[in-house]
């Protein structure tokens, strides 16, 4: 597990590309910020995360191995709980969180991104 990459996967750098070519400026894997978000907005305060299928147990494609499958689900499980909580401390600090999945398409969640973005470049400050 030690040899999976955590950033710069081919479908967080689809989207980093499509993003960058819509002329949207982000920071990458913010150190800053619970769960260092693949994509961190900081002036709106929009953080994305593109969620592997199998680590984030996608309802679509996730499949639970057979060979200690206890282990895996507790592992996996752990893994969605962590999602959860680290959701629940950015929006404690007034950030924006959205999820993707990795099977979606990069220009379509790009779509998403920036109507967010927009959205909430266009609201006024508090």
């Amino acid at each position: 597990m030690s040899r999976m990459p955590s950033a710069r996967t081919k479908p967080e750098m689809l989207l980093r590309r499509e993003l960058h070519r819509r002329g949207l400026r982000f920071r990458v894997n913010h150190p800053a910020l619970p769960g260092r978000p693949d994509v961190a907005f900081t002036r709106v305060r929009l953080a994305v995360f593109v969620d592997g299928c199998f680590w984030h147990m996608c309802p679509q494609h996730s499949t639970m191995p057979k060979n200690n499958a206890a282990w895996w689900s507790q592992k996996l499980h752990r893994n969605v709980e962590r999602d959860r909580e680290k959701d629940a401390h950015l929006r404690s600090l007034d950030w924006h969180v959205l999820h993707v999945w990795e099977h979606e398409d990069p220009v379509v969640v790009a779509d998403e991104v920036e109507r967010r973005w927009r959205a909430l470049r266009s609201t006024p400050a508090m």
